[in-house]
């Protein structure tokens, strides 16, 4: 596998992404094709719930009691991941995306909201560009993904819209976006070119410990994405014919950055994180010579 051959891209953060490792990454704010555009045209800030209301012409009329409260406890616990997206109506804001998190905002009771404001031209605008950029198909499968899931989250669009813009199916554009249900980590080695798509669309849907325990081997052995379905269909056999059987357990969340960063430096490389999160990375050497090769790869 090709993609498995490459260098270490950006270096050290390539490998061990710490900025994509929490539970709540929103793949909106990474990986986003016109987020330097969005910067220029776009302000955010906090604004006072109160001055922040919802569109009338908006054609979603029905809100499910329990999602939103299950998003108000989210909201509440973690806070809000993306912020509302509105536009300026006389001296309040009216919504143009995040009417539900919204809602569930005022439901669990805050006082401010996150927002970004954008003129309905600017909304225009990034809209255009994004899609342009998908269209001249540079993109790698998770900026492609983040694209579609940016123009259903922050545009408002529904499946059948965005395939239609981009001339895709909207099964096409739905199994796209499925990429984004991957732990960050794999998501991070799949746009560093660590893995393919092909690699871990048999993964999606899988449970979070099994994938992060196989996907070490994955990189190191070269699997095939025949391999990688060929081994959920035989591990899943086992389970039925054994009763309940754990994948292997890594030992750290980090474990799949740690055994890539092993491949590439040929090295010993060791990771240990306290209870407050600092932590220490080791990397092993044997003589000045290797650690002179060592500090090359890192340059």
């Amino acid at each position: 596998m090709s993609a498995a051959k490459k260098g270490l891209g950006r270096g050290f953060e390539s490998l061990i992404p710490t900025d994509l490792i929490d539970d709540s990454f929103d793949p909106n704010s990474a990986y986003d094709p016109t987020a330097l555009q969005d910067e220029k045209v776009s302000q955010e800030k906090t604004l006072p719930i109160e001055n922040v209301h919802a569109n009338p012409d908006q054609p979603r009329r029905n809100f499910d009691k329990e999602a939103l409260e299950e998003l108000a406890a989210s909201i509440k616990e973690h806070g809000m991941i993306q912020p509302i997206v509105v536009t300026p109506k006389g001296e309040s804001y009216e919504i143009v995306a995040g009417e539900r998190r919204y809602r569930a905002s005022k439901l669990a009771g805050f006082k401010e909201v996150p927002v970004i404001i954008r003129s309905m031209s600017d909304q225009n605008q990034l809209e255009v560009s994004l899609i342009e950029n998908i269209q001249r198909r540079d993109l790698n499968s998770i900026e492609t993904a983040t694209a579609y899931a940016k123009l259903r989250d922050q545009f408002n669009l529904t499946n059948d819209q965005i395939a239609q813009r981009v001339h895709k199916s909207p099964s096409a554009v739905i199994n796209t976006m499925r990429l984004l249900k991957l732990p960050p980590e794999v998501i991070a080695l799949v746009a560093e070119g660590q893995l393919t798509e092909g690699q871990v669309r048999p993964l999606i849907g899988q449970d979070r410990d099994f994938i992060v325990s196989i996907v070490p081997r994955i990189v190191t052995e070269e699997w095939s994405a025949r391999r990688v379905e060929q081994y959920i269909v035989s591990f899943k056999d086992s389970k039925v014919a054994k009763g309940p059987a754990k994948a292997p357990v890594v030992e750290s969340r980090h474990e799949i950055a740690l055994e890539a960063l092993r491949k590439k430096l040929h090295a010993g490389v060791d990771l240990r994180v306290n209870a407050k999160g600092a932590g220490k990375l080791t990397i092993s050497f044997k003589n000045e010579e290797e650690l002179q090769r060592i500090k090359d790869l890192l340059a």
